[in-house]
């Protein structure tokens, strides 16, 4: 093949090559092409610019710009005297007669913003080095009485104290005088949110047992709960419906405290037929007005909410404010017992409707064929339903009125 003079140089060459383009590439192909090329080069130019100092930004699935994440924080820096804190707390400790020691453990904790967890861990300690019979005002006390003001209620050692004394008190032995004062003393002790979570153990360990028919309260548990019941109702952290349920449940004798802690109203009250009568059928002669008609209760069929319901259950809706008093004829002896609504998680779970409520045993009855009057110690408040157990078959109730209001 022979070429041409000058090879790729030769102006002949360069014609014929560029005819050849054309051919292959016509000329409106060729402009699609190069308009491509500049978008895709502005594209990449935008997505790949550097931001401006101080902002960063990510473009979400829409292609729009969004703020990037702000970095996250960092742990919180921990002063000096909190980081000391710790050390000097156990060196007043180790040396409760060191004046200087308790000193600076005093100026340390008064300097630390935030108490430490381990330093909030030592209040027990604290408070077995510097018993309550040796005075309120010795240093080591002082130190464990700003840790209860101080420390949140997951550490705090005046809290901890009294939840553990209610659960010990389940099985154990009855305080002495001693342990039940030291435990008063924590929960007048422990700070705003402490003494919530103080008297919330209270409440829910304590007082909601003490309310509750069937459930056995040792006598160590309704000593604490007589104890640290008035701190609490000061505060006013006693739910009064479980309070009244709790000192009707445990009467005068076991419970004066509690009784004495219930505030006196006047309300008018009468007589209220119940809104719905479940149980033992026909369950309304019980409510009739006439005394020769009746239901036998103990006929009724067990059922899953037997030690709710019993074998006949008056309800209210809305609930009696208060319960004042009841009176029944029957025959044969038995029970009646109100269904008290309380603050969620406090006491027994209603299984249909979810919420919490308490069933403490107003009276018995013995069932002679005349009237008996049955009054609750104290009269009771947020009273959904009042419940008839029998004691043995054939026992028959023919007429049961309910006083109270709405």
């Amino acid at each position: 093949m022979r070429m041409e003079p000058g090879g790729a140089d030769n102006p002949r060459s360069r014609l014929e090559s560029r005819s050849l383009l054309l051919r292959r590439f016509p000329l409106r192909t060729l402009l699609l092409m190069l308009v491509a090329l500049a978008a895709f080069a502005r594209l990449y130019w935008v997505t790949h610019r550097e931001a401006p100092p101080g902002e960063t930004a990510r473009r979400d699935a829409a292609g729009k710009a969004t703020p990037a994440t702000p970095p996250a924080p960092g742990p919180p820096v921990i002063s000096p005297e909190c980081r000391a804190l710790e050390r000097t707390l156990e060196g007043a400790l180790r040396a409760p007669q060191d004046a200087r020691a308790q000193e600076e453990a005093r100026k340390k904790l008064d300097a630390c913003p935030a108490t430490p967890e381990r330093a909030c861990e030592l209040g027990p300690a604290l408070a077995v080095r510097s018993p309550l019979a040796a005075g309120e005002e010795a240093p080591l006390r002082g130190l464990l009485a700003s840790l209860c003001e101080r420390c949140p209620p997951a550490t705090n050692p005046c809290v901890q104290g009294v939840a553990q004394s209610l659960l010990e008190g389940a099985v154990g032995p009855v305080p002495t005088a001693a342990v039940r004062a030291e435990l008063r003393w924590s929960l007048e002790h422990a700070g705003k949110e402490g003494t919530v979570a103080a008297c919330d153990s209270v409440v829910r360990l304590g007082l909601a047992p003490c309310a509750q028919s069937g459930v056995p309260v040792s006598n160590a548990v309704r000593a604490l709960v007589s104890e640290l019941s008035p701190a609490c109702a000061k505060a006013g952290l006693l739910p009064d419906a479980v309070l009244r349920a709790a000192a009707s449940q445990q009467g005068l004798q076991e419970a004066p405290k509690l009784v004495a802690l219930v505030s006196a109203s006047t309300v008018e009250t009468k007589v209220i037929e119940p809104d719905q009568v479940t149980g033992a059928e026909p369950g309304r002669q019980a409510f009739d007005g006439d005394v020769n008609t009746g239901v036998v209760v103990s006929n009724a069929a067990p059922s899953k909410t037997w030690a709710r319901d019993g074998a006949l259950r008056a309800s209210y809706t809305p609930g009696l404010k208060p319960l004042a008093s009841m009176r029944i004829r029957a025959n044969g002896p038995g029970s009646l017992r109100a269904i008290v609504r309380s603050p969620k998680g406090v006491g027994l779970k209603e299984p249909e409707s979810d919420y919490s409520f308490v069933n403490p045993t107003v009276c018995h009855f013995r069932g002679t064929g005349q009237w008996e009057v049955c009054k609750p110690t104290v009269p009771l408040l947020d009273v959904d339903a009042v419940s008839v157990f029998p004691e043995r078959a054939g026992v028959e109730v023919e007429e049961l009125e309910i006083t109270g209001a709405r």
